[in-house]
């Protein structure tokens, strides 16, 4: 493969670094985070996110939590506004009749719209949906998947 992987985090990602760390699989995704977000600064992966991010964020009851992810933000490579409304409407209501959780399809329509090859998430429901066309997967995971697709 060519170029950078992109990927999108949902807000369960972005929030993983500020949970109760003294569980040790929190404490190695948070960490697993944090290192995405140094390659995401330092260029070497794209970030995508979306208004379905900055809606999520902003409704966080963490003041210092929702600063952080929002200044991160502006790293990104890709932002899918409102503009790609219908179409990420479209694919989040497909989901949905499959039983995905309205906010998770957003998040997933979100990234296919911006044509994300990873959606990055914490959540282990949604990690066992068999999405087509985007790899859902935890921090972790993805780590190996980029050993692998930087090889």
């Amino acid at each position: 493969m060519e170029g950078k992987a992109r990927i999108y985090l949902d807000n369960c990602v972005y929030n993983r670094p500020f949970d109760d760390l003294t569980k040790i699989k929190i404490a190695l995704e948070a960490d697993a985070k944090r290192y995405i977000q140094r390659l995401v600064i330092e260029g070497k992966l794209e970030l995508a996110y979306s208004f379905v991010s900055r809606f999520e964020n902003s409704r966080s009851p963490y003041p210092h939590n929702q600063k952080s992810i929002d200044v991160f933000f502006v790293n990104a490579a890709v932002y899918i506004d409102h503009t790609h409304g219908s179409a990420v409407r479209r694919r989040a209501e497909e989901m949905i009749n499959a039983g995905v959780k309205t906010k998770d399809a957003y998040h997933i329509a979100c990234a296919l719209e911006s044509k994300s090859r990873y959606f990055i998430t914490v959540d282990n429901r949604l990690l066992k949906y068999p999405a087509q066309g985007i790899i859902i997967c935890n921090p972790i995971q993805f780590l190996d998947y980029l050993e692998g697709y930087q090889q």
